[in-house]
């Protein structure tokens, strides 16, 4: 039985995991954290799988887009157009801190990511990047997790 399962433990996949921090400066903050996450795929020594990436909070997004200046202000604006500012929401009334829209906002896009991993490299096209955006009314400090999977 022991080697049964020391066989299957050297074939099985591997999965790596690595977090980091983030400093924000609030409401519409957009940074490119392609980087960050590519650093911590190689690290993680697998060749091929995904990689999964996640922002620990509720008013926090991961996404993928072409990160450049008017992306950078477009996204948030069309955000704050479909789901404002307001004192009309549920949450607003309940806790009355002003940030009700933002955790609307970031349910709408999700605080998760998962890219392919090839040659061990995320696998993004040529004009994509890997986002955090900042939906909270105030300056965060993040916790990034980005788990790798695969061989």
């Amino acid at each position: 039985m022991a080697r049964l399962y020391s066989i299957l433990a050297k074939d099985a996949p591997m999965v790596f995991q690595e977090r980091f921090k983030l400093e924000t400066s609030g409401h519409r903050d957009m940074q490119d954290i392609s980087s960050r996450v590519s650093e911590i795929i190689q690290r993680s020594s697998i060749q091929t799988g995904t990689a999964h990436i996640f922002n620990v909070g509720s008013t926090g997004v991961i996404a993928a887009i072409e990160f450049e200046p008017g992306l950078a202000g477009d996204l948030p604006a069309i955000l704050d157009q479909l789901i404002p500012p307001s004192t009309s929401y549920g949450h607003e009334r309940a806790w009355n801190d002003g940030n009700g829209h933002s955790h609307l906002q970031s349910t709408w896009l999700g605080p998760e990511l998962t890219i392919p991993v090839e040659n061990g490299r995320p696998v993004l096209g040529t004009w994509q990047q890997v986002i955090h955006l900042e939906c909270d009314i105030k300056p965060r400090s993040r916790s990034v997790v980005v788990t790798v999977h695969g061989e």
